[in-house]
Parts: structure tokens; C-alpha cells; sequence
């Protein structure tokens, strides 16, 4: 699945970005103009499969297995007008994790792998009624890997 491999596109898509937009100074107007695009396509995606600091916000995960630097991936787009502008188009975009209520066994194994669940457990789930949805999330950054965890296939990510 495309999720096991998110790490390794960001890799290729964030080391590119950056050589493309150091060595041949293309105005960082264009990468706002891609991160803005993609958002209202896919949503908040710029930062987890295309962003060069997204890729260093990685390596610094992986390098602390526990999770506690977990919380911190968020603190980095704070000064980042593509994670406003993708963020705030979450709610609006063509494609959205979408839950499929009828097959799903409410086993919770998404919102544990969810880290906005994580961060507000009694506001967000994926599951349950009458709680938000953390795929429109101004935060969401649609890593899927909620989706990837779905044992039967209820939680997709499509128009």
C-alpha cells in the first residue's frame, strides 16, 4: 500500500522540492501556489508527502521510537503558510478519509493510530458519532495511516 511507503515518497518529493528550489532559486510563491493546489484536491497533504521539513520532522520521530516527540510534528508548521492555507482547505477538499459505517466493527484500532485523536481523544474520533471528524481537522495531515489500519476496509480515502 501507498501508506507503507509515505516516508519513502516524502524522501524522494521533499529532497527534490528543496535541491529544485535552492539550486535553481524558484520563488518559494510557486511551492505556496502547489501547496494551495493540492490542498483543495487532496487536503493537507503538502506536509507529510511533499515538504522538505516535513522529512527532517520525520527523521526526528524515528529517531525517538517512543512516541514523545510525537507531539511536536505539529510545532513546526506554525510559521507555515502552506500548512494554514492546506489546512484551513481540509474541510473543503475533493478527497476525504471517509468511514463506511455499516462494515465497521468499532474496534478503534484508527483513532489509536490517529495522533489528532491523541491530542483531543474526547473531540475527534474516526468512529464514533457525535464527535469531529479529524480528517477535516485544520491539523489532519492525512499520513492515512487510520486508513491502512482499517482490519476490513471501512475507512477510505477517495472523492
Amino acid at each position: 500500500m501507498l501508506v507503507d511507503k509515505r516516508v519513502v515518497i516524502l524522501s524522494i518529493t521533499g529532497g527534490t522540492l528543496f535541491y529544485v528550489v535552492s539550486q535553481y532559486h524558484i520563488s518559494l510563491w510557486y511551492l505556496l501556489l502547489v501547496g494551495a493546489v493540492s490542498g483543495i484536491i487532496f487536503g493537507k497533504v503538502f506536509c507529510r508527502w511533499m515538504c522538505p521539513m516535513g522529512l527532517i520532522m520525520e527523521l526526528l520521530m524515528s529517531m525517538n521510537p517512543d512516541g514523545k516527540i510525537k507531539q511536536m510534528y505539529q510545532y513546526h508548521k506554525i510559521g507555515c503558510p502552506i500548512a494554514w492555507i492546506s489546512g484551513w482547505l481540509n474541510k473543503f477538499s475533493l478527497f476525504k478519509i471517509k468511514l463506511k459505517a455499516e462494515s465497521c466493527l468499532n474496534c478503534g484500532a484508527c483513532d489509536k493510530k490517529c495522533y489528532i485523536v491523541a491530542m483531543e481523544p474526547t473531540k475527534f474520533s474516526l468512529y464514533k458519532p457525535k464527535t469531529e471528524k479529524p480528517g477535516d481537522s485544520y491539523t489532519c495531515s492525512k499520513c492515512l495511516e487510520c486508513v491502512a489500519i482499517c482490519p476490513n476496509g471501512s475507512l477510505t480515502y477517495k472523492v
